[in-house]
């Protein structure tokens, strides 16, 4: 009985020999993915990122913080930073922004449907 597992061994690592991959290949290159592209600007211009900053050079056209100014404009004008800011989607999508400021005594909110004040409640 012995004789016939050992040779049976014998004949399966014969067998499982030659099975394994060659060494004398080369391995394929790696896949290296393309670096992604910078999200485009909307076609109504630079919008807030969530972090309240610009995505955009800001135009310097508004002189006062009116209903259809565009979102940056508003960050321009105040002069700082909100303290924060909402990005959403309406379901008609609308791109649709709240910036918060709170201001000694008061809060201002301003709410924005694609880039343009649409509404402030203080």
């Amino acid at each position: 009985m012995r004789r016939i597992g050992a040779a049976l061994m014998g004949v399966g690592t014969l067998a499982l020999s030659g099975c394994g991959g060659s060494t004398d290949r080369a391995a394929p290159p790696p896949v290296i993915a393309a670096p992604k592209p910078p999200p485009p600007v909307p076609a109504w211009g630079p919008v807030l990122a969530q972090d309240g900053t610009c995505t955009g050079p800001v135009p310097a056209t508004a002189t006062e913080i009116a209903p259809g100014i565009p979102e940056c404009e508003l960050v321009r004008l105040k002069g700082h930073p909100p303290t924060d800011v909402l990005v959403g989607e309406s379901g008609r999508g609308q791109r649709e922004v709240q910036v918060l400021y709170t201001e000694p005594g008061a809060k201002e909110l301003y709410f924005f449907v694609n880039n343009r004040l649409d509404r402030i409640v203080k």
